[in-house]
């Protein structure tokens, strides 16, 4: 079979071991981004299988009627990049687990690295410290704050652990299952959200992304934050309401943001307005980016697209697809 991996930006995946699951497939591994329907139409013209690293590259209509060999997208998590419904009227199969029992271990490290990385202006003071200027502030500790965690799912319930092992106080905010959840798990749960946003001293946001979440955090729930509080986002950047952090940012609620991601990806212009505020640590999304993971996440996708060689789809997400899919080669 004819696979393509795209965005591989540190030709990473051909030194993971599960890279031998491919043995015997034809491999073309790219590690440039492109997002330029004709150039991605050329790239994949003779592509039957081809491998997402989540949503790097979106995946829409015009470039999906171009492109008549594909018969199987794999790769892992949620698709808002996909044209789903397109997938499914071409006979593309759509393959993506969505890893409900295993929480990202590397994103709850990274979201919990940002809080102290903020909170103890780290990279501010490292930049003072390289340009001769020794300290430039004081900064907070966390003990004995309130870390609000927005989304008691795997990583939200991770984070929240790590917030107890430093000595925080836990506070929750979800949909009613996930508050149900956090309460068996000992933790507080906020009496509503504008109470939560005003609670937190910190808070995280740990949603997946869907049309009911998007813009789930409004300027108005910012507008709530405390001067002194800190928002974190390792999620996706959707989850807020466009511009609005910006905005409050600026108005002084919340005082300080963590943020790894962004509403349009990759951020090459460094006149984005998160990067040039003081106080906000800003990351190229790379809460999932450790080799350990990648290990998890591709072996995962290698099964599917082994799976689908063998004649059993698995994690399909447009089930549909499997009466008129397209033939294999």
């Amino acid at each position: 079979m004819k696979i393509t991996i795209l965005d591989d930006y540190h030709d990473t995946i051909r030194e993971l071991a599960c890279f031998k699951k491919l043995d015997g497939h034809d491999v073309t591994v790219w590690n440039d981004h492109l997002q330029d329907v004709d150039a991605l139409a050329a790239r994949l013209a003779d592509t039957e299988a081809l491998v997402l690293i989540r949503e790097r590259t979106k995946i829409r209509t015009p470039l999906l009627e171009r492109l008549p060999r594909l018969r199987l997208i794999s790769q892992r998590s949620v698709y808002p990049h996909i044209d789903i419904d397109s997938c499914t009227r071409l006979g593309i199969i759509v393959s993506s687990n969505m890893h409900a029992g295993t929480p990202s271990f590397a994103t709850a490290e990274l979201t919990w690295g940002l809080i102290l990385a903020a909170m103890r202006q780290i990279p501010q003071q490292m930049e003072s410290f390289k340009a001769g200027t020794w300290q430039i502030g004081v900064g907070n500790t966390v003990g004995g704050r309130t870390l609000g965690i927005y989304g008691y799912g795997r990583i939200g319930k991770v984070v929240a652990g790590y917030g107890v092992a430093f000595g925080m106080k836990v506070l929750v905010w979800a949909r009613a299952e996930s508050r149900d959840r956090a309460a068996a798990d000992g933790y507080e749960v906020a009496a509503s959200k504008d109470e939560f946003f005003e609670r937190c001293d910190v808070l995280s946001l740990h949603m997946r992304l869907y049309d009911a979440t998007r813009g789930i955090v409004t300027a108005a729930d910012l507008a709530r934050m405390k001067p002194t509080s800190l928002l974190v986002n390792t999620s996706r950047a959707p989850l807020v309401e466009t511009g609005a952090l910006e905005k409050a940012l600026r108005a002084g609620r919340p005082g300080m943001a963590a943020v790894d991601v962004y509403e349009e990806e990759p951020v090459r212009d460094t006149s984005h307005p998160l990067i040039g505020m003081d106080n906000v640590v800003c990351t190229p999304h790379i809460g999932y980016v450790t080799r350990e993971e990648y290990e998890l996440q591709f072996s995962d996708i290698f099964d599917q697209i082994t799976a689908y060689g063998d004649g059993s789809p698995a994690n399909v997400v447009n089930p549909d697809v499997l009466k008129a899919a397209r033939p294999r080669g």
